[in-house]
């Protein structure tokens, strides 16, 4: 399946079942919401989980792009990416997590044609303040697939108060021949879909209270579904990142790691600037400029003449059709050159002071602080040049 397949084949799904579509949200939250960057499709919806009627029912479905800086030192494995698209679906006060199971276990065997054999889940196993949920394991058990329980594993929170409650992870069997082991166990056992029962509220003194309404929220990558369906090994071969995978690959010789992280790094710039955002020292212009500098960091560690500017229009083109936004691709790329240019200058400043305090010995938590703090020489930036990234300039 093309993730437009993937897409129309989950919604339709949904919208058999009685869903109606909620609107996507920009990557941006709205004024007053404390996070940088919408992490789920839940995000959005957190008023309506907390009890607020939906004008769109207590069944809703979408895809909403999201950004995760939790996930950024995961980038250059085979699965993790900054910026993907999630599959959604919720029960406000409606269906339970029974229900949500069992129709997620249809969708995954009968629309997507996956053997139930290749199936595991998790469940929440009890801890001091909520016990087991007995009903997801049992619908598991019922269903034929097997089961592992955790503890905070399988306990989904929206940050350190606020709604939380217990989840159902969904993995499939991605490794040769027949599944082994258990997720816990083994890492070939891929998770691609998430159900969580949001029932609780978690109070700054850690306290538990119940929401006015148990609420079901669901959540499924779609490029690493993409990854399933195909039989692949990595999300970077799907449709979804080939479009810079390629051009990356094949104008600078990258593999591996580094050919993962540049990717990953620069379509996911490309979909915040996308959204309004544009570089600087705090909040999302920072993890904006993080993203630019740390492919950068990648790409000069072995030829410092290497410029984004060298880049076609048609991963520009691709990102923006596939994040549902109109990109001003002239305008995009120019924010890339200058923040290219504001690094090389950085670069170029900061690669005497770096080898100054390094000849006294390894870098100590006072010299990192030293050097950020007096000389606006960031962690990152400095462990770069402490990796050999050479300034340079453009032959």
């Amino acid at each position: 399946m093309t993730p437009d397949q993937i897409v129309h084949t989950f919604v339709d799904h949904y919208h058999r079942r009685g869903h109606r579509d909620a609107p996507e949200s920009s990557l941006v939250p709205p004024p007053g919401d404390p996070v940088l960057f919408t992490t789920s499709g839940m995000h959005p919806l957190t008023p309506y989980l907390l009890g607020r009627p939906h004008p769109g029912g207590r069944r809703l479905v979408n895809v909403q792009r999201c950004l995760r800086t939790t996930d950024l030192d995961e980038v250059g494995d085979r699965t993790h990416l900054t910026v993907f698209d999630m599959l959604g679906s919720w029960s406000l006060g409606d269906y339970d997590i029974a229900t949500s199971l069992r129709w997620g276990f249809e969708l995954l065997t009968d629309g997507f044609g996956i053997d139930p054999g290749r199936l595991h889940a998790t469940v929440f196993g009890g801890n001091d303040q909520v016990g087991p949920d007995e009903t997801a394991l049992g619908t598991w058990t019922g269903l034929g697939v097997p089961v592992e329980t955790n503890g905070t594993e399988n306990w989904w929170s929206n940050g350190p108060t606020g709604p939380c409650g217990p989840d159902s992870e969904i993995f499939v069997w991605t490794g040769d021949g027949p599944p082994v082991g258990t997720p816990g166990t083994d890492e070939r056992w891929m998770e691609v879909w998430n159900h969580v029962q949001m029932r609780h509220h978690r109070h700054p003194d850690g306290r538990l209270t119940p929401l006015p309404t148990s609420s079901i929220d669901t959540g499924m990558g779609l490029e690493r579904l993409e990854m399933v369906l195909r039989g692949g090994r990595s999300v970077f071969e799907g449709a979804g990142l080939s479009p810079w995978v390629g051009p990356v690959r094949d104008r600078w010789n990258l593999r591996g790691p580094d050919l993962r992280v540049v990717t990953d790094h620069l379509r996911s710039a490309v979909v915040v600037l996308g959204d309004g955002v544009r570089p600087g020292n705090t909040g999302r212009g920072y993890v904006l400029r993080r993203l630019v500098r740390r492919a950068l960091t990648v790409l000069w560690r072995d030829d410092s003449s290497r410029s984004l500017t060298e880049l076609p229009d048609e991963p520009f083109r691709d990102s923006g059709q596939r994040f549902r936004q109109d990109p001003d691709i002239p305008r995009l790329r120019a924010v890339l050159a200058d923040e290219e240019r504001r690094f090389r200058g950085l670069l170029l400043r900061g690669r005497p002071l770096v080898d100054r305090v390094r000849a006294r010995g390894p870098l100590t938590e006072r010299d990192y602080h030293w050097l950020h703090d007096t000389h606006g020489l960031p962690r990152d930036l400095v462990d770069g040049l402490l990796a050999g990234v050479e300034p340079g300039s453009r032959r």
